[in-house]
């Protein structure tokens, strides 16, 4: 039995993401929470967010104990890119990309 919760098109790079996500893979829940709340990162907010809705599903959908939940599986995609033109010197543009990410957390019970 497993819970899951996805965040789909998250304005942040998935490069960005990874680092994070490596903190908290085959963490217990409780302290995934706090290793989110405590690191200085920008996509802790979003992922803090994901965790919690997860730990609901859980709860609500598939009767599981919040207290007995790990986090067994989190990855992250690439979404689609924003491309945007930035002014240069001689009428030149340079293009910016502005990467968005698909990230998936499943949860599930310990033994």
């Amino acid at each position: 039995m497993e819970a899951r919760a996805e965040l789909k098109y998250a304005r942040i790079s998935p490069r960005k993401v990874k680092i994070v996500l490596d903190l908290i893979r085959n963490k217990q829940c409780d302290y995934a929470l706090a290793v989110l709340r405590h690191t200085p990162k920008a996509a802790c907010e979003d992922l803090e967010k994901l965790l919690r809705s997860a730990m609901a599903n859980a709860e609500n959908n598939y009767n599981m104990d919040t207290k007995r939940l790990y986090v067994a599986e989190c990855y992250v995609g690439q979404g689609p890119i924003l491309k945007r033109i930035r002014p240069r010197a001689h009428g030149r543009a340079y293009r910016i990309d502005k990467k968005t990410s698909h990230i998936t957390l499943v949860l599930k019970e310990k033994e």
